[in-house]
């Protein structure tokens, strides 16, 4: 097969990682999974940071994209030549958030090749593949023992987190559609190894992770400044400041009062 001839060298490697891990460190079959899948998201620690400020990027720009998006909808090569341009122009790349997740198919598929005939190339007892009483043996199908359920609805549920942390940028309904695609191929994913489904499971909780410390970390991008409308603004005019009453005017002195202060009497004379 040719993938699998293609595969040989990384799956060589992730098995020799794996007998280390359990002959010399002492680790048991399944947790070497777990640790071996941090050992692969570790190395691609370059490759998120990439992706992490091309998400920042995305959603930076997304106001002026959407403005292209909606200034050339009639026109889909079009808009795709103006959308290129804004990419060039602003330094964007939209294909490094994908950078992770193509570096992890090749090493999916060689664990699924090492995973298929383990107990053939790996001095393993089946009492010795357990894990946390959950997964009977990582060897065998995830769905080929009742506990092995429980493993699939801890993916199910990782996964539709992982998607909620990384798709920040999509709209809607793309969004609705890529947490509802862990549901769909769960019957599928049910038929792989319990021990790739625990790597999924794995690496979809350091994502999760990933998500909470970057949205911590990382401020998050101002949202562009729009008018408010009139109706909620405060009766000040629109600077922002409590408008202060009018000063009370000085209030006029009655004529009857202002006739003596004008005419005055000599003593011991009489008015002419």
């Amino acid at each position: 097969m040719i993938v699998y001839s293609v595969l040989s060298p990384i799956e060589d490697v992730m098995r020799s990682v794996l007998v280390w891990l359990h002959d010399s460190v002492g680790i048991p079959w399944a947790w070497s999974i777990v640790v071996l899948t941090l050992f692969v998201r570790v190395a691609l620690v370059p490759l998120t940071v990439r992706q992490i400020h091309s998400m920042q990027n995305l959603q930076q720009h997304a106001p002026e994209m959407k403005e292209i998006q909606r200034k050339y909808k009639g026109d889909r090569q079009k808009m795709n030549e103006e959308l290129m341009k804004f990419y060039r122009e602003n330094n964007i790349n939209p294909a490094a958030s994908c950078l992770p997740l193509v570096a992890q198919i090749p090493v999916f598929f060689a664990l699924y090749f090492v995973l298929r005939n383990f107990t053939q190339h790996v001095d393993a007892k089946p009492a010795e593949l357990g894990w946390l009483h959950v997964v009977p043996n990582i060897a065998n199908h995830a769905n080929s023992h009742w506990s092995g359920y429980l493993l699939l609805f801890i993916y199910a549920a990782s996964q539709i987190l992982s998607t909620y942390f990384m798709s920040a940028t999509m709209d809607k309904t793309q969004r609705i559609i890529m947490m509802a695609l862990p549901l769909v191929f769960i019957t599928v994913v049910a038929r792989f190894p319990a021990g790739l489904v625990l790597y999924w499971v794995t690496t979809n909780l350091w994502t999760v992770g990933q998500g909470v410390v970057t949205r911590r970390l990382v401020p998050k991008t101002p949202a562009p400044t729009k008018g408010k409308p009139a109706a909620k603004r405060p009766p000040d005019g629109g600077n922002g400041a409590k408008k202060e009453p009018p000063a009370p005017k000085p209030k006029p002195t009655p004529v009857a009062q202002q006739g003596p202060r004008r005419v005055k009497r000599k003593k011991g004379g009489a008015r002419r």
